[in-house]
Parts: structure tokens; sequence; C-alpha cells
């Protein structure tokens, strides 16, 4: 806040009044002024240091989520490996429970599911549609829709996707324009034999989906109606020359720890090879990226509390967070779970996988030698998952659950309970506010200050002038006397 434009040297008195002013102010504000400098620099290291401890803890939950490391969908800690020779007509994916080997097979046709088409109107989406229960059967479920006064073919459209049951059952429908009108085009994502389509209960809306259109017995034409292309289809394929069928393209039950994704079907006479391997570089990959995860949090905390040497190397220099007992708190909750016993038959600690802790650092090791020989010799791999991931029978079971519940509280909070970090960011925005204001208050308090001293001082010197002044015309009129007297 500006102070006052002070004087110079007094004109009267012949004192640097602004420097006496300057002075006394600086004297007055100095301990306040420190006080606050103190405490406005260590709340600001505090705040820079809880928000470093949050992008941290952030990074580390991200890497351990369902869409990192936990992922069910891409499981990261899979014993075993499968590729396929052309992903383009099969892919396959390896559980824990596979066994290394290969396999040839071959896709005469994927399995396909259910598409109906109602007869043509020519009135487009608005044809009129007759009141009463629409009724659409799959195999052995039927779901019905009430369909009221003044329907046209759109609305019907629109109350089939509108209702619930059969969306959760994979049925749609849509209006199809062809060269005779527009169509109820109703499907179905339930795929192999016995999933077809057929709509019954409202005349202009019948469909017997067991007919299939553009058959020589059922021509296309404005008033035909039923399957679209074919009838629901389950799949064919062979596995090293047997044959096999399956309602669904893809399929678990063939090969047993093995998933196989039917893509495409193969040329006459082609084959795909699907080979099943260990899958030790994949875990390893994982593994270090778990450990590079922690170390990071370990590392953060470790600079953000320990003090370190100035550029002389002479005087000790604290870090944002030295002293303060919350990173060391975080800390011991992420080491709590490394040291719990897993869910697994043979591995159950970390240490089995060449995974230690550093007792200098606090970090994470990774002995690469340990580990191989716990996927070569001892025939670990295919438990890596479950230590880390958990029994699906037992949830929170898995190493990742439970470092995910230990850093819950600091970063998300338990139930409505804000996180221990969001607390302490506020409450340090807070401290923040205060001592704002406390700068303001002592900024006008010594603009305040500036002034009176100010007045106080050139008012003396106005003063010791005009005694000056006074003086002067005094020696001036003796000095006349004496004059005259000498003359």
């Amino acid at each position: 806040m500006a102070s006052p434009i002070l004087p110079g040297t007094g004109l009267g008195s012949g004192l640097d009044t602004g420097a006496i002013v300057k002075a006394l102010v600086n004297a007055d504000k100095a301990a306040k002024q420190g006080q606050i400098d103190r405490a406005t620099a260590s709340n600001s290291a505090s705040i820079s240091g809880i928000g470093t401890l949050q992008s941290l803890l952030s990074t580390f939950q991200s890497t351990l989520s369902v869409a990192g490391l936990g992922s069910a969908v891409n499981p990261a800690f899979t014993g075993f490996a499968a590729t396929s020779s052309d992903a383009k007509f099969v892919d396959a994916t390896a559980g824990n429970d596979a066994v290394a080997g290969k396999y040839t097979v071959t896709v005469q046709n994927l399995a396909t599911s259910s598409k109906v088409a109602s007869q043509a109107f020519s009135g487009g989406v608005s044809s009129p549609i007759s009141k009463g229960t629409l009724t659409i059967t799959q195999g052995s479920s039927s779901y019905s829709l009430a369909v009221g006064a003044n329907a046209t073919l759109q609305s019907v459209r629109d109350a089939i996707n509108a209702d619930s049951k059969m969306a959760s059952s994979g049925i749609s429908a849509n209006i199809v324009t062809d060269s005779f009108g527009s169509r109820l085009v109703v499907g179905s994502d339930k795929t192999g034999v016995g999933t077809d389509l057929s709509v019954s209960g409202i005349p202009e809306l019948q469909i017997d989906g067991t007919k299939v259109m553009s058959d020589k017995d059922n021509p296309v034409t404005a008033t035909s109606s039923g399957a679209i292309g074919s009838l629901a289809k389950d799949a064919n394929f062979t596995v090293d020359g047997m044959v096999l069928t399956s309602k669904y393209n893809t399929v678990t039950q063939a090969i047993s720890g093995l998933k196989l994704n039917l893509v495409a079907p193969t040329a006459p006479n082609t084959s795909i090879t699907v080979e099943v391997k260990t899958n030790t570089e994949g875990l390893k990959t994982s593994i270090q990226k778990f450990v590079d995860a922690y170390n990071a949090v370990a590392n953060g905390i470790s600079t953000l509390t320990k003090p370190s040497l100035d550029d002389d190397g002479k005087l000790t220099v604290p870090a944002p967070l030295t002293g303060d007992p919350l990173p060391r708190s975080i800390l011991a909750a992420i080491r709590e779970p490394l040291s719990q016993v897993g869910s697994g038959g043979k591995l159950t600690v970390l240490a089995q996988l060449g995974i230690t802790t550093n007792q200098k650092t606090g970090a994470l090791d990774f002995d690469d030698k340990k580990f191989t020989a716990a996927m070569n010799d001892k025939k670990l791999g295919g438990e890596v998952q479950k230590l880390f991931t958990g029994d699906d029978a037992v949830p929170g079971s898995g190493l990742l659950d439970r470092m995910t519940a230990a850093i819950k509280p600091f970063t998300q909070g338990v139930g409505t309970t804000e996180g221990i970090l969001t607390t302490r960011t506020k409450n340090l925005d807070m401290v923040k506010k205060k001592l704002t204001d406390q700068q303001a208050a002592l900024d006008r308090r010594i603009e305040t200050l500036t002034a009176v001293l100010t007045k106080k001082y050139n008012d003396m010197d106005t003063l010791v002038g005009k005694l000056k002044a006074t003086g002067n015309n005094i020696t001036s009129m003796f000095e006349a006397l004496n004059a005259q007297k000498k003359s």
C-alpha cells in the first residue's frame, strides 16, 4: 500500500525528516512483517507440497485402477499369453489356467443374430398403426408393448427402443425405407440358433421370423415380411480338426483356459494358428509398472520431507513438508499392504517375485533374476494375477485393491467425508487468506503511522524554521543597533 511522499532535508531544521520517519516506521513494522513473511513462506510451501502429494496419489490411483493394472477387460498379470497368426480371423486371450501349446483353428461361419422387417408402408414414418398390444417373441421370451390410438410407425419404433426390458435383452428397432415404402425393422444382439425374432398382435406389423425375405417362397414385395438375409445361426469352426459349434462368437469352452474370439470366416483350406506361451515378459512389464508407480510416491514423499543443504553446503534448508506427519502417514499406509499375505496358493508375498523394500530409501527394488527364477523354476506365473488382483470369490483380496483402499482416505475420503488432503488444502487456503488480511491491515496501519509521523516532523520542521527566522531577525536588530552606536 502506498505511503505519503516524505520531504528530504527539513527546510527549517536541516534534519532529514524523511529518513527519520522511515526508520521509525520500519522499526515499528519489522516484527509483525517478519512474522507474516515467515508464516506466508511456510504456508506457500505447504500448499505446494500438498498439491504435489495430491498429484502423486492421483497418478498412483490411476495406475492401480480398472483403467490401468486393475483392468478386468485386459488383465495385466495373466501368466500366459496367446497369439494368433492372423487376428483378422481369430483372436485369442489366455487365462491363468491355460496350458502352453499350439492349436489350429478354422472358421466356417460366424454366429449371427436375428433381424426381421415388417411389410412396407407407403406413407413413410408417419403411417398410422392400429391400436393394440404388440408382442415381440424371441425363443421362450416374449415382450409386450401397448400401442395407443393415433400411433405411427415412428412412434412404435421409439416405444420399442424406450422399453427397458427389451433394451436390457438387446432388442432394438429402426425404420428402413426401400422402393416399396418404409418398414419397421427389429433386431437383436443375441446370436445363435433359436434366437429368431417374431412380431405379433397388430396385423400390419405381423412378422414371421422363421421365413426369410427374398427366398423363392417369400420374395420381397410391398406386403412381404420376415427375416432379413438369413435366420440366426450358430458359429461353426474346428480346433485341430475337431468340429465344434457355438451360439456365440466369443468361445470360452473349446480350449481350457483360452478364450477364442471368432472374427471372420477363414478361406477354404486355410487355418489360423493360435499359440499359448508363458507371459514372462508381459508380467515383468506390468510388475515394473507397479514398482515404478509405488516408487514415484515413495521418492516424492522423501523429496517433500527431507531437508537439504544450501548452495554453500553449510546451512540446512527445510523441504516443503519437513516435520509434517501427513506424508509419513501416507507412506505408512501404502507400505502396510505390501507386507500382508495374499490369497494365492504357492505365491503369497511380493518377495517371492523378487520385490523387496529398500531399507534406506523406502522404495521398492525389483530383482530381475529372482523374478525369472520364480517364473521358470517355480512356475509361479499362473498365480501372479491372483496376488495382484485377488480372488473373484473374495472381493478386495488383491494387492491393488488393498493399496487403493489404503490411500482412499487421503484422496477420496470415506463416505461423504472429503479426503484428508482436500481438507488440508482448504485449511491452508484459509490460513493464506488470513495472512493476506493481516498484511493488508499492517499496510493500512503503517500508512496511517507514516502520515502521522510525517505531519509531526513537518510541523516540527516548520516551527524550527519560524524560530530560526525570529532568531535571525532579533540578531539583525541587535547588529543594527550596535552599528548605530559605533557610528
